[in-house]
């Protein structure tokens, strides 16, 4: 059975919904099978409420921006529709919960809770058991995983979205699954999806080893050698 995972990030107008904060920007990038789909989901919404100067600072988004946009109300249902059932891939999860929750117990008749329609992955949690000890905000994940993030100079939902889907597909797995050779795969229904082209940006590294680390290898093959009484994998020169 096909696994549906929604790599999902807001943006919103301050830190806490208990002070009546509201969430001004959803990004979503849907994975199925740990592959691309391409079928996202962004929106930008009217908080009905003043932003906050230390939240735009952070993401330049401003009440202007926003005037023009929908309501939460006026999006709920097919964000709802969209996120149900699926696996949601965030990063801190209980404040982009703790947002939609409290959005969706606005609305009446009020949407249940995001637990009661979703299984909830919090990839920060994940990062500190993996990395203990160490920064594991967005920014030094990238910089552990080898991930460009330099076009990222404000948070955005979207933006977010699509860079945590990659931190989290190497974090779990070591590689992006691309379809790299084209070809084309068949959904339940049988219908053929188009490859998904994903640019990264620079080359991968490759280090080779010095010399007098090679020299110390050779000399531990040979300890080990001699222990054991042969190799299976002599180094090659």
């Amino acid at each position: 059975m096909a696994k549906r995972q929604i790599v999902l990030d807001t943006e919103t107008t301050g830190i806490s919904p208990k002070e009546g904060h509201r969430i001004i920007e959803i990004g979503c990038v849907e994975l199925i099978n740990r592959r691309f789909t391409g079928n996202n989901y962004h929106v930008y919404i009217n908080p009905e409420r003043e932003i906050e100067a230390e939240a735009i600072a952070v993401h330049g988004i401003t009440n202007e921006r926003l005037m023009h946009e929908p309501k939460f109300r006026d999006i709920a249902q097919e964000f709802y529709e969209y996120i149900q059932g699926a696996e949601l891939v965030i990063h801190n999860a209980p404040f982009d919960v703790g947002f939609m929750d409290h959005e969706f117990a606005m609305l009446r008749p009020s949407i249940p809770a995001v637990a009661q329609h979703c299984a909830v992955l919090d990839t920060l949690k994940l990062a500190r058991e993996m990395h203990p000890g160490q920064k594991n905000n967005l920014d030094a994940l990238c910089r552990r995983y080898d991930i460009n993030n330099s076009h990222r100079t404000l948070h955005g939902a979207l933006l977010d979205a699509e860079i945590l889907a990659e931190v989290y597909l190497l974090m779990t797995g070591g590689q992006v699954n691309l379809n790299l050779a084209g070809e084309r795969e068949k959904s339940d229904g049988d219908q053929p999806q188009q490859p998904i082209q994903i640019k990264r940006q620079g080359a991968l590294k490759v280090i080779k080893a010095s010399d007098t680390e090679l020299l110390a290898h050779q000399q531990r093959l040979d300890v080990i050698a001699t222990e054991s009484g042969g190799l299976l994998w002599p180094l090659q020169q």
